[in-house]
């Protein structure tokens, strides 16, 4: 997601504060804000599939590989 996206849903917050959103608005707060959740859930699982750990053996698994392809 990028800064403009961001910023685009600041303003229609910051004006839904002051004034109010119209209908249309309000679909475009709504689908911002779902595109923007979604790309942090893809971070966070991106980070998370990247992660080896090691056992007390020695060998290292990678839990990404384990658990990263279960919904």
């Amino acid at each position: 997601m990028d800064a403009t996206r961001i910023d685009r849903i600041n303003e229609l917050y910051h004006k839904s504060q002051s004034v109010g959103l119209t209908a249309e608005e309000k679909e475009e707060q709504q689908k911002l804000r779902k595109e923007y959740v979604a790309a942090i859930r893809a971070n966070v699982r991106s980070q998370l599939n990247n992660i080896d750990m090691q056992r007390e053996d020695g060998t290292i698994e990678n839990l990404g590989e384990k658990y990263g392809n279960r919904k």
